[in-house]
């Protein structure tokens, strides 16, 4: 399990710092390059998208992201979901920390105090965690592929027929996916050991994938259609609450004799001082100038 929480912690520093290395790339591009001088503000043109994506710095957050996807794969093998959700999800607090010393963006009081909280409750949940579960049924791997793709038909239909509070609700479908694929990823056969037509034959591969795309793509939207803050917190939910309780509640993910109520309260403090993080001007500036 400690490797799993150390793969965890990679995991986020790798996706905090991939968000500002691709926000700084991001923003490097000259205005007579990037579309908006010329667009009166409009979407960028794709001119200005490929020079932002050929940026050192955009191409590093990009290794990066590929990092914490790997470190988050793992993690969720090898330590209990309800530990692992949380810690992947203060990928904000990282952002936030070095978007204040890179992109020199100021920290409010609330948001140092949030970060704070967000450190100690994850380290109370680590002394906390038991082990990880392995309970497992055939039909689950089905299960997972097919809530996967209803959530992500759901999020499509859903962008159509609201009117408002669009990226709150893409942002919580998208965090969702990213809690199923997390599930996912626990139940998939044929990694270890590796055996590759064991791999393709199990339903619950393509839901890692669909739901990692889909989450990404949802998660996208939300940003382009809404507040920034409003669709970070929401994804702080959708990948940190359902799986953690599919972890306990069906996957046999334990927390030690007598830390029940100090796991829950840890979670939760985890949990809110990660919403509390996502409001934060450093996430909300980091986060719009990726997907500028």
């Amino acid at each position: 399990m400690v490797i799993g929480i150390v793969a965890a912690i990679v995991a986020a520093c790798a996706y905090g710092t991939a968000s500002v290395l691709q926000a700084k790339g991001a923003t490097s591009v000259p205005d007579d390059t990037n579309g908006r001088a010329g667009n009166g503000g409009g979407a960028p043109s794709l001119r200005s998208t490929i020079a932002a994506m050929l940026t050192a710095t955009f191409i590093a957050g990009l290794v990066l992201d590929g990092l914490g996807f790997l470190g988050n794969l793992f993690a969720a093998r090898t330590a209990p979901l309800f530990l692992v959700q949380p810690i992947i999800a203060a990928n904000l607090a990282v952002t936030a920390v070095l978007a204040s010393i890179v992109l020199h963006i100021d920290l409010r009081m609330r948001d140092r105090w949030a970060i704070v909280a967000v450190v100690v409750a994850l380290v109370v949940l680590g002394v906390s965690a038991g082990e990880e579960g392995h309970d497992n049924t055939e039909s689950g791997h089905w299960m997972v592929l097919g809530i996967g793709l209803g959530l992500l038909v759901a999020g499509l239909i859903g962008m159509r027929l609201l009117t408002g509070r669009v990226a709150v609700m893409a942002g919580l479908l998208g965090g969702t996916l990213f809690g199923v694929m997390a599930v996912a990823v626990r139940l998939v056969d044929g990694l270890d050991p590796f055996d590759l037509p064991t791999l393709l034959t199990d339903p619950a591969a393509y839901a890692v994938v669909a739901c990692g795309l889909g989450g990404f793509y949802l998660f996208t939207i939300a940003l382009q259609t809404g507040s920034v803050s409003a669709a970070a917190a929401s994804i702080v939910v959708g990948e940190t609450v359902i799986p953690s309780a599919v972890g306990i509640l069906w996957l046999g993910d334990t927390v030690r004799s007598g830390w029940g109520p100090i796991a829950v309260t840890a979670f939760v403090v985890a949990v809110a001082g990660a919403m509390v993080v996502a409001t934060s001007s450093a996430v909300t500036e980091v986060e719009q100038a990726e997907n500028a």
